[in-house]
């Protein structure tokens, strides 16, 4: 098959899907095309990586994605204006993240590059207004899978079209070893790999929530092609030879490990007196940030069962060298995207820390991770207050929230609220908000 008749059908296909989705949530507005648009973004390649702009370091930014998310911001802010979003209930509801993303801005005044500070936290701002525009929808739940069922629907076979038959943008060799990895549609393996997970959890947790008679299909043919698009996933995480996300798939094997649990909990009536979930996210985080300290030990036995060495593929090497940078600032950080510098990237020949905690402690120090997981804490409590009235929705977002800070514990994506990780938990957080946010009519 030619490559732009590969493209024609993985194209028809997915508005076909789209389609589908349009009549499994008919009460959805055109707004919310917005935050998918803003969530295509953070998992996929920057516009300027498509459209190869040449001459750009990290620093200086490229004006195409520039004008993009500032394009976005300020729909995002006249739409909020527009339907006369509620600021103070939203604030109350989520004072954690509100005090996350201030302590951001004000680590701004101690960062060595305090413009491109600003800008990096304007990113942050951003991610915050996009969650912000699912609460002004009648269902903000029902949008948040929709905007997550539209992403996967989109991102998964334009994934596979790449690299079957696109391979300069679908696939990577590695500089040193020549071996082929896969990327899909975003930047590198690990990217892919995290996609992966949010779509593979995402479409079991919908699979099963209709097998149980908890939801509906748009059509009865959307299982079928969900089912499809899980096995595509599957398939994609699984990846070429040795080179896959190992990280990915065990965050994957917990999330379904505890869904299942809770399935099991919940068909033989156990009640759920004193949920432990929230002490199990705590021991997570502190868990993640022991093994940097530990220079990896505490997960090493684990790492032969899923095919890789004892240094967690160098990343044990590269926690020993940043380490001691991170303790020089330990309690503010270096400011909000004050570290990883171009200068920074040429000197440790890497663009993170890949761990989600240690870039945490790099940019906004033990302050910052603290307001950072008091966010997740809370979330966490959100969720298991809905155990009783809403099940399916709060075994989502416990389930998300271990693989999040288990997958976090060898890859970054605690880093930044527009990583993809952080920002499904993000809209998981907001649209848990119960209380009316914006008027009832909506243009």
């Amino acid at each position: 098959m030619s490559p732009k008749l590969a493209l024609l059908l993985c194209t028809t296909f997915v508005l076909y899907l789209l389609r589908l989705d349009r009549k499994k949530a008919p009460e959805v507005s055109y707004v919310l095309w917005i935050p998918t648009i803003w969530m295509l973004s953070v998992a996929s390649k920057p516009l300027s990586n498509w459209f190869l702009t040449p001459g750009l370091t990290r620093e200086s930014g490229s004006p195409v994605d520039r004008l993009f998310l500032t394009g976005l911001l300020g729909i995002g802010l006249y739409i909020l204006a527009r339907r006369k979003f509620n600021w103070s209930s939203a604030i109350k509801e989520n004072i954690w993240l509100i005090l996350l993303l201030a302590y951001m801005f004000v680590s701004i005044f101690w960062s060595n590059i305090p413009f491109i500070s600003f800008k990096r936290w304007t990113r942050e701002l951003i991610a915050v207004v996009m969650a912000f525009l699912l609460l002004t929808e009648p269902s903000p739940r029902k949008a948040f899978e929709s905007l997550i069922r539209r992403s996967i629907y989109i991102l998964i076979p334009f994934s596979l079209l790449l690299i079957r038959y696109f391979p300069e943008y679908g696939r990577h060799y590695d500089r040193w070893s020549g071996g082929q990895t896969w990327i899909g549609v975003t930047n590198q393996k690990n990217g892919l790999g995290r996609l992966c997970l949010i779509s593979g959890f995402f479409l079991v947790w919908s699979l099963i929530k209709r097998w149980q008679g908890h939801d509906t299909s748009a059509v009865k043919y959307q299982n079928y092609a969900e089912i499809f698009l899980l096995i595509l996933t599957l398939w994609l995480l699984k990846g070429p030879s040795n080179a896959y996300s190992a990280t990915a798939i065990g965050a994957l094997m917990v999330g379904l490990t505890v869904f299942g649990v809770l399935l099991w909990m919940k068909r033989r009536q156990i009640n759920f007196y004193t949920p432990p979930f929230t002490a199990m996210v705590a021991v997570g985080i502190i868990f993640g940030i022991l093994t940097v300290f530990a220079g990896g030990s505490t997960v090493g036995v684990l790492t032969s069962s899923f095919g890789r060495d004892a240094t967690l593929t160098g990343r044990t090497e590269v926690w020993a060298e940043l380490l001691p940078v991170a303790l020089q600032r330990p309690i503010l950080g270096h400011g909000v995207g004050g570290f990883w510098t171009s200068t920074a990237r040429e000197v440790y020949d890497i663009n993170e820390a890949h761990s989600g905690y240690l870039d945490v402690l790099l940019n906004i120090g033990f302050v910052g991770l603290f307001l950072f997981s008091m966010f997740l804490l809370s979330s966490c409590r959100k969720a298991q207050r809905e155990l009783n009235d809403d099940f399916d929705w709060a075994i989502l977002i416990i389930c998300f929230l271990l693989m999040a800070v288990i997958h976090n514990i060898t890859e970054s994506s605690f880093n930044s609220l527009t990583a993809q990780m952080t920002a499904v938990l993000l809209f998981l957080a907001v649209s848990s908000q119960t209380s009316i946010s914006s008027s009832q009519e909506n243009p």
